[in-house]
């Protein structure tokens, strides 16, 4: 693997849409330049909050060159290049390697549930394709797949990943591989849930839904607990709780509450630029979690661009 992978804080940039439904390229610039201003320390475009699951491959291209190029070298770049067919990945993540990608963030293959060895061999294959990292985005929920530590483990040693975004609800999957590889395998906290017990188990960064929305006070988080100044990190998390609880109420109700990614597009629509709604069928944002919303973002210090 010819670049490192990054450490601290990765935003999840999102993809703004036309009104017929197009991603609107022209705004993915003024919004990464807000990510970067607020104090994220990595991009990655195209992952669950890019909504890559809307986006035909043609357009996934698109997306990822607008955002390498607005991004314009200032921070390490990690490309979403998911797809359910092998071939595809393997297109895709040749495709950013040649755009200027700096690593890949790939999430198993989707819906058809393959066997561990099925989807080992999806990353081994696209690992044979590119000389830049491959971080394994491990999401159950969304895929289905459950890689165990030894899978996992097994794939770095083989050198076709060199990390792993753990989107799990259970703090020792951070703990476990970060252990079983003497922290060498890079391990990045990829739900908000379990942000804080994952970074002070060692995780090397936070790729989530907070880094997205407000990078700079996650940022006040991670350097607090890198210092091993825990009191500030607590205080720090007090702020961001009513957040994260928020932002997945839908998300563990299955159903009640906000939905996650209405939660992203309404923060940042508050907070910068403006990026527009999510593709449907989810849609924006209730009225009454606006408000909550909004109370939640002055309390972080967040002076906000659209008034209610």
């Amino acid at each position: 693997m010819t670049k490192p992978l990054f450490r601290g804080v990765c935003a999840s940039t999102v993809t703004p849409f036309t009104s017929d439904g197009r991603p609107d390229l022209p705004r993915i610039g003024p919004h990464i330049d807000w990510i970067i201003a607020d104090g994220a320390q990595a991009l990655s475009p195209l992952g669950s909050s890019g909504e890559f699951a809307a986006l035909d491959s043609g357009e996934r291209r698109a997306v990822l060159e607008a955002a390498i190029d607005a991004n314009a070298g200032r921070l390490p770049v990690v490309a979403g290049t998911h797809h359910c067919r092998t071939s595809e990945a393997v297109e895709l993540s040749k495709h950013a390697e040649r755009a200027g990608a700096d690593a890949l963030l790939i999430v198993p293959p989707y819906y058809m549930a393959p066997t561990p060895s099925q989807v080992m061999d999806h990353y081994r294959r696209i690992a044979d394709a590119v000389s830049i990292p491959i971080v394994l985005y491990h999401n159950i929920p969304l895929t289905a797949v459950d890689l165990r530590t030894d899978h996992l483990v097994r794939l770095f040693e083989e050198g076709a990943i060199g990390g792993v975004k753990m989107s799990n609800s259970e703090p020792d999957r951070i703990c476990s591989l970060l252990q079983a590889t003497a922290g060498k395998l890079f391990v990045y906290a990829g739900i908000d849930t379990v942000a804080f017990e994952g970074l002070c188990h060692g995780a090397h960064g936070w790729i989530s839904g907070i880094p997205s929305m407000v990078p700079g006070v996650a940022r006040r988080v991670h350097d607090a607990i890198a210092a091993s100044d825990l009191v500030t990190a607590r205080e720090w998390w007090a702020k961001l709780a009513p957040l994260m609880r928020m932002q997945f109420s839908a998300y563990h109700s299955r159903g009640e509450g906000a939905h996650w990614f209405s939660v992203m597009k309404a923060a940042l629509n508050f907070l910068g630029p403006p990026v527009g709604d999510p593709c449907p069928p989810v849609l924006p944002l209730e009225p009454e979690h606006c408000r909550h919303l909004a109370v939640i973002l002055r309390d972080l210090g967040y002076r906000l661009e659209v008034p209610l």
